[in-house]
């Protein structure tokens, strides 16, 4: 499959530089230009040519025919004349497909299907030695790609590749081609089982370059790549995050890397003295995250307290917030406790956005901010797992650790940062003047949309009901947050959880629930189309599920209307109306009502 790309991107490049329809980019083109290939709005077209690159419909066309074509024949490889027969025909059928190509392109399927038979006797020679991945040992550091055998001095168009850099994640590069690259994610520490995370940076570009970057060692089979999902770009000059258009990305099982599923994504750079910054989502790194306590800090609030709970493995801060009036913190008075944490799997930054709403709405001057300081203590763990994310693992410790698998023991130098906060939840369900009601674990989910939530199964079915109400409450609060997908289960594979381990371990007046966002997008009631999250995006679910507490408590005649009333616009304000949630599918759940109090805002 390889030789198949060398060939065809070649040709195909020929055909279009020499009919002059592949122009440069200007240097001023605007961003949308970098990431579909188009011209800038500045720049005027050639004379009788229509803008050309990755993205055009013809080119994306022929990659699809390609990927199938020669994915399905690699798989017939060596199993005999029939197996043969088979290869020839998907060959004839690319053929027939692109009979409105340009003719040199037609003559490259038919390349491609005499080389698809040399490159099966190669991958048959080389099908049983290890793969590449099983050697990664750390990221790629300022890695200048080459052609094989060139020893002249380094120019422009050769790729550096580096993610040695926090949050980094990238542990090798093969050169396929000058158009093609082929990436292997960095399994995580300790643990080869996980490769999902990928965060990196490309520099020495020259200018109209384009190329394919292959990621081919994923560890998972389902992937909402599948769905429309595309990684996120950013570069020098353009440093806000913004996803690769979706018909430049294909997600495919390849045969040529142990049957693992491959991301391809196309892209073309414009700028040369930019550096490109690819990853498989938002990136949220301990580092903002310590700028941004230390900011909070800063403000000197009376109703925001940091401390240290613990330190992890690697000596990186295990922090914890509480934000409530200060008058709450008497040791005689009864307290009235929600817990929250986030990133135990380091790989899943949008619980970060998320847990980032959340505290910025609680200590906010919104009204509804003020109403809950008052009634209720929070109490918030932002990163369980600071050396997992500092090190750009997706779903371990630094020592190899699924942490939300161990919190039924957790230990205290191996999982330490697990251990402190279990340890302090313990303490408090032990406090006779503390009830801890609430305990909300954040996390992203790689194969569903929308928001939902993980509850517990009870023997008692009133306390069940009273488990749905806090979900009803948020799905009408935030549009994005999907009831239908909420569900209630006793999964033994998630005994080790902090839902299932502190589901089993609080009163019956605790209620314990893993939350979870979709890496890509969300469906609202009533619509088909997908709508991508962004940063804001997810920090906006936060607000929506600090504001619902609101109602879950029957706060809202506490409400000063007037002061409200300067707040509607408010970016705190979630949505503008309440009851809104996503709801499609799931019929009127019976006892569904307007909770007494709540009132539109």
């Amino acid at each position: 499959m390889k030789l198949v790309f060398l060939f065809y991107c070649a040709i195909y490049f020929l055909i279009r530089l020499s009919d002059g329809s592949i122009y440069p980019l200007t240097p001023s083109a605007l961003a949308p230009s970098w990431l579909d290939g188009s011209r800038g709005k500045s720049s005027e077209p050639m004379p009788g040519k229509e803008p050309s690159a990755w993205a055009t419909s013809e080119f994306c066309e022929h990659l699809t025919i390609i990927f199938r074509h020669c994915s399905r024949g690699a798989r017939l490889q060596g199993r005999g004349e029939k197996k043969r027969r088979g290869r020839e025909q998907n060959a004839s059928q690319a053929r027939r497909r692109l009979g409105n190509a340009p003719s040199a392109s037609q003559a490259c399927v038919r390349l491609c299907g005499r080389m698809m038979e040399e490159n099966s006797r190669e991958h048959l020679d080389t099908d049983n030695e290890a793969g590449g991945e099983d050697a990664l040992v750390g990221n790629v550091n300022k890695l200048m790609v080459t052609p094989p055998g060139y020893t002249g001095p380094p120019k422009k168009g050769h790729i550096i590749f580096d993610a040695c850099f926090e949050s980094g994640n990238l542990g090798r590069v093969d050169y396929i081609s000058e158009f093609e690259f082929d990436l292997f994610i960095r399994p995580d520490t300790c643990n080869p089982r996980f490769r999902v995370w990928f965060n990196f940076t490309v520099e020495n570009v020259r200018e109209t370059q384009r190329v394919i970057f292959n990621i081919v060692n994923f560890s998972k089979t389902k992937s909402l790549y599948r769905d429309g999902m595309s990684p996120v770009v950013k570069s020098t000059s353009r440093p806000k995050w913004q996803r690769l258009p979706a018909k430049n990305v294909y997600y495919y099982r390849c045969p040529d890397h142990r049957r693992n599923y491959v991301m391809s994504f196309a892209f073309c750079f414009d700028r040369e003295d930019d550096v490109y910054q690819f990853a498989y989502c938002y990136p949220y790194t301990y580092s903002r995250l310590q700028h941004y306590l230390a900011s909070l800090e800063r403000r000197n609030l009376d109703y925001l307290q940091r401390e240290q709970l613990g330190l992890s493995v690697q000596q990186r801060r295990l922090d914890l917030l509480t934000i409530t009036n200060p008058a709450h913190l008497n040791h005689e008075r009864e307290k009235r406790v929600v817990f929250l944490t986030a990133r135990v799997h380091p790989g899943e930054s949008p619980a970060s956005f998320i847990c980032q709403g959340v505290i910025d709405f609680l200590v906010s001057q919104h009204p509804v901010a003020q109403v809950l300081r008052d009634h209720v203590i929070f109490k918030i763990v932002p990163m369980l797992n600071p050396d997992g994310v500092y090190l750009g693992n997706y779903r371990c410790s630094l020592m190899g650790f699924d942490l939300n698998r161990h919190w039924q023991d957790p230990s205290p130098w191996a999982h330490p940062t697990l251990h402190a906060v279990k340890q302090l939840i313990v303490q408090m369900n032990q406090d006779p003047k503390v009830s801890l009601e609430f305990y909300i674990d954040v996390h992203a989910h790689s194969t569903m949309m929308n928001g939902f939530m993980y509850g517990n199964v009870f023997e008692e079915e009133e306390r069940g009901q009273r488990q749905a109400v806090f979900p009803r409450l948020l799905c009408q609060n935030a549009p994005d947050f999907s009831l239908s997908s909420t569900s209630f289960n006793r999964d033994v594979v998630k005994a080790g959880t902090g839902r299932r381990f502190l589901g089993g371990l609080l009163d019956d007046t605790s209620y314990c629930y893993t939350l979870e966002v979709s890496f890509y997008s969300y469906l609202t009631a009533g619509n088909t189309s997908p709508v991508p999250y962004t940063e804001d995006g997810y920090m906006k679910l936060g607000r929506n599920v600090a504001r619902t507490f609101l109602d879950y408590y029957k706060l809202n005649n506490l409400i000063d209307e007037s002061k409200l009333t300067g707040h509607i616009n408010s970016p705190f304000d979630g949505t503008s109306t309440s009851h809104q949630g996503n709801n499609a599918g799931n019929g009127k759940v019976k006892g569904d009502r307007k909770p007494h109090g709540v009132r539109d805002y």
